[in-house]
């Protein structure tokens, strides 16, 4: 068995073509649509994930404002960069790219966006709101995540779905979408603590793995005809790989996201989506 493939390039690409559209009609009711970047620092990887981001946003007719701070900026400067931003009118979502450099504080600057410019959708205001199951920004990893599962018809009422990882940006809040009311999975939350990984693992219909360690889930951790979302990006000397050993995963699960290509597409794509939602409420 060779478990089909799920594209978040393609299904990335119905999104944007949406979101261009919901620009379009936006614009011609008067409506810009603006996403900002606070980049800190000169990480690499940063600069590349900052610069796809704006790509896309152009690419989709939403205005991009791109604003770099160096490395040698001040908790205070962040701060004062956010707080100008939440007063421009042009600006329709935001994101403060993470991690900020060694000393200064990531969530303190997250939570200084105003909740109706965070199109990351990870101030405590709207991650309180997707635990109630009400409306707002969600965040965008896990929002696309549950898009790829829509799109590919992807069974997860009275399934068994695992998610290796608890942080804030992807592990806590997929956990909470997987076991919302209307997506109906069982849900285990796994961590680097939990015994015996690879049981609770192979326990999972559907395997979520978000820990940021290069082919650590092997055949091994997936139940035969698991479906199995590869959220790890990391970077080796070979290139970009997941969390999954895919080489031989692939011939165990019935479907597999694929890194790059998989995940990493619908995160900004998911991003474009909240931005046009907070537009259409201002």
């Amino acid at each position: 068995m060779s478990a089909r493939i799920l594209s978040g390039s393609a299904v990335a690409a119905v999104v944007r073509e949406r979101v261009a559209s919901d620009v379009a009609e936006l614009a011609a009711h008067g409506v810009h649509v603006g996403l900002a970047t606070i980049l800190v620092g000169d990480d690499p990887a940063s600069h590349v994930y900052v610069s796809y981001k704006h790509k896309d946003a152009e690419s989709v007719g939403i205005t991009s404002i791109d604003v770099k701070l160096p490395s040698s900026s001040t908790q205070a400067d962040v701060l004062a960069a956010v707080d100008d931003l939440n007063k421009r009118s042009d600006v329709s979502g935001m994101i403060v790219q993470l991690p900020l450099p060694a000393g200064l504080d990531g969530e303190a600057a997250v939570e200084r966006v105003l909740p109706t410019k965070d199109a990351d959708g990870l101030h405590p205001f709207n991650l309180g709101r997707m635990i109630l199951g009400r409306q707002g920004p969600l965040p965008a990893t896990p929002s696309g995540i549950m898009t790829i599962l829509d799109h590919y018809g992807i069974e997860t009422a009275g399934r068994t779905a695992v998610v290796v990882g608890r942080s804030f940006l992807v592990g806590r809040p997929m956990a909470i979408l997987l076991g919302s009311k209307g997506v109906d999975a069982t849900v285990i939350q796994a961590h680097s603590r939990t015994p015996d990984l690879a049981a609770v693992c192979r326990s999972a219909d559907i395997l979520v793995t978000a820990i940021g360690r290069a082919g650590m889930f092997t055949k091994d951790f997936v139940k035969p005809g698991a479906v199995v979302i590869d959220v790890g990006t990391n970077r080796t000397d070979e290139g970009l790989v997941g969390d999954v050993a895919f080489d031989e995963v692939v011939e165990v699960a019935s479907a597999i996201t694929p890194v790059p290509g998989g995940v990493g597409p619908m995160t900004r794509a998911s991003l474009l989506a909240n931005t046009v939602m907070l537009a259409r409420q201002t």
